[in-house]
């Protein structure tokens, strides 16, 4: 069951993007523990609106599935492993972005 509810206000997240908020609220909401997330565009960390997050495999599929039953239009989901100094990999992790920024 994909749990729906209100939108974070500033004062829950304040250090959370405004244009990314609504995706991190789905995702945590619907058991998804989420670890770093970007509105994306110039001047932001990531060129597009993404968040990640922890989880096993089955866990990007449950993410996905809440933001395509809310109409949250993502159009990637990654599993992605990071390189430290070239040499030692940690992860996996998952990645959703998203079509546009919510607000």
């Amino acid at each position: 069951m994909i749990v729906r509810s209100p939108v974070y206000q500033d004062k829950d997240y304040p250090s959370l993007d405004a244009g990314i908020r609504r995706a991190v609220q789905v995702l945590v909401d619907n058991g998804i523990e989420t670890f770093e997330s970007c509105e994306g565009g110039p001047g932001h960390s990531y060129p597009e609106p993404a968040v990640r997050f922890h989880g096993g495999p089955g866990d990007g599929w449950a993410a996905l599935a809440a933001c395509l039953e809310l109409n949250l239009r993502p159009t990637d989901l990654r599993r992605i492993w990071y390189i430290l100094d070239y040499t030692d990999v940690t992860g996996p992790y998952w990645e959703i972005v998203f079509k546009e920024k919510f607000c």
